[in-house]
């Protein structure tokens, strides 16, 4: 009887921990259960197959270990008793094994333990305990729990979602009530599909060269996550506050307007991110434009993005104030870049404005964050920030780790490999062109673009072949197949062409090929382990 109980309860406990993937997802798609479906379909070959072995295996033995047993332990109560322990055992070890493996893997953006997750880990573990008491109850091994876990984690969720809808209103009420009280304030939303997170920060350190500045934090972008700084951090004192706005559905940002009611706005980018949420361009290009319709007819400034259709598009289509950027001199825009160039110090440029040119020195990389720094740099213009202090701020930007991350020590090494976006992917490479020395890259190829993926590899094979001398491919991606196949045909030599199993190996082979003053391109992330 006393095993019983704690078979139970810590099988239950232990599917909850390893089940840490899984709230990682839905809390990434902001605890949308539509989002979280769309996923669990998309990947249920995949996930499952872990979760269905363990459960299954565990279950397999706790019937049959007695029998193994029997050729080493005589009676049967010593046997069963003994058979059980070394069950859970087996299972604690494994599932642990898991929770740690997940929970340390590199993503884009890592798991916060919040107080909702703590609330909904507490509603997952009571499902967990109750169905594990369940199934023992009917004689079923409780191991089968966790074959479940994946489904267990999104009717937790279905069930906890109305309490917290009702809670997050309240925060939501009061945030806003408490920007009310502040009229004075000068308020910033940045919207967009790619960069709004870096030109947040850009602007941020900007204005600061004149006013006191709140922005978000990176991942606050959703109405609680907003209503959270503003509860909590906003003071009499800030003079400014800056708002990145994120949406993974149509309607999501006009929400964020009606919260933060933003006077200025930059609209970075439109691109494919979450098109199986919003299920078209058309759809996004929209509701990005929700921030500019939100802005007051009267004293509003928007500043554009340019480069892509819908964004030109967009910019027709607006009758408030407004400029935009360019990385093209010949383009009609506000602030341009010319002659931009990379080195081991960063990246070079001139700056211009109204007529007026300033040399601009970055330790940042890559095209798109020049233009970055162009759609933060004409807002801080507009709001009256000499553009002497705009050039300083620029001179003292920080890199985003693992975002084209320079490094310079024995080697030149650019660290990318939290990017699985191809548009950067390709800049990282045209970077790479430009720096000294022998040119290497370290990569595993791009995963997770689902149809398109074959099809991006290959061009990036196809452009690796005139960027880099040198590529090793690491891992067991499918997509890697494509990436080679680009390279090859593009007259890549094959001696020049390695591939390992893991970093480790990568590493090994790069003290033995590299030299001082080589430049090292790690692009996109090499997983700790290879999911068939």
């Amino acid at each position: 009887m006393l095993f019983n109980i704690v078979e139970i309860v810590l099988v239950a406990a232990m599917s909850c921990i390893a089940s840490v993937r899984y709230a990682h997802v839905l809390q990434m798609g902001r605890y949308q259960l539509p989002a979280y479906a769309q996923w669990l379909k998309r990947s249920r070959e995949r996930v499952l197959r872990e979760n269905v072995v363990i459960g299954f295996v565990a279950a397999i033995l706790s019937l049959y270990m007695p029998v193994l047993l029997s050729m080493f332990v005589n009676g049967e109560e010593p046997r069963r008793a003994l058979s059980g322990w070394l069950t859970l055992a087996l299972f604690m070890g494994v599932t642990g094994f898991i929770a740690w493996r997940d929970y340390n893997l590199p993503a884009k953006k890592p798991f916060v333990i919040t107080h909702r997750v703590r609330r909904f880990i507490a509603v997952l573990g009571g499902l967990s305990l109750a169905a594990a008491a369940l199934l023992r109850a009917l004689t079923i091994p409780p191991y089968f729990l966790f074959a479940a876990m994946p489904y267990m984690v999104e009717l937790a969720a279905l069930i906890i979602n109305p309490y917290e809808n009702k809670l997050n209103a309240g925060f939501f009420k009061s945030a806003r009530l408490k920007l009310r009280k502040r009229p004075d304030l000068i308020r910033i939303g940045i919207d967009g599909s790619f960069g709004k997170t870096n030109v947040k920060f850009m602007l941020r350190d900007m204005l600061s060269k004149k006013y006191n500045v709140l922005a978000t934090p990176a991942s606050f972008n959703t109405a609680m996550g907003i209503s959270r700084v503003v509860n909590d951090d906003l003071t009499d004192a800030h003079q400014v506050f800056i708002a990145e706005m994120g949406a993974t559905h149509v309607g999501d940002i006009k929400e964020l307007v009606g919260l933060v009611r933003p006077k200025y706005g930059i609209l970075t980018s439109v691109g494919s991110r979450h098109l199986d949420t919003f299920g078209s361009l058309e759809n996004i290009a929209s509701t990005m434009y929700e921030l500019i319709q939100g802005l007051p007819r009267e004293g509003s400034f928007a500043v554009f993005g340019s480069g892509d259709d819908y964004i030109d598009r967009l910019y027709a289509m607006c009758k408030k104030e407004k400029v935009r950027v360019s990385l093209d001199p010949r383009a009609d825009a506000w602030m341009t870049a010319e002659g931009i160039t990379y080195s081991d110090r960063g990246t070079s440029f001139t700056l211009v404005c109204e007529g007026e040119r300033h040399t601009c020195r970055t330790p940042l990389l890559g095209s798109y964050n020049v233009k970055n720094i162009l759609l933060a740099a004409a807002m801080a213009r507009r709001l009256e920030v000499p553009m002497e202090d705009i050039v300083a701020a620029i001179r003292a930007l920080e890199p985003i780790e693992h975002r084209l991350q320079l490094t310079v020590e024995d080697l030149n090494v650019i660290d990318d490999t939290l990017n699985e976006d191809p548009d950067s992917a390709f800049e990282a490479l045209r970077v790479l062109s430009q720096m000294p020395g022998r040119r290497i890259v370290v990569t595993p190829g791009l995963n997770g673009l689902h149809q398109q993926e074959a099809e991006v590899n290959y061009a990036l094979g196809t452009v690796m072949a005139d960027s880099a001398d040198t590529v090793i491919l690491v891992g067991t991606r499918n997509s890697q197949r494509s990436m080679r196949r680009g390279l090859i045909q593009s007259g890549f030599s094959r001696s020049n062409l390695h591939a390992v199993d893991d970093m480790d190996d990568a590493s090994e082979l790069l003290e033995e090929i590299s030299d001082h003053g080589d430049t090292v391109l790690f692009e996109s992330r090499v997983p700790e382990y290879e999911e068939e």
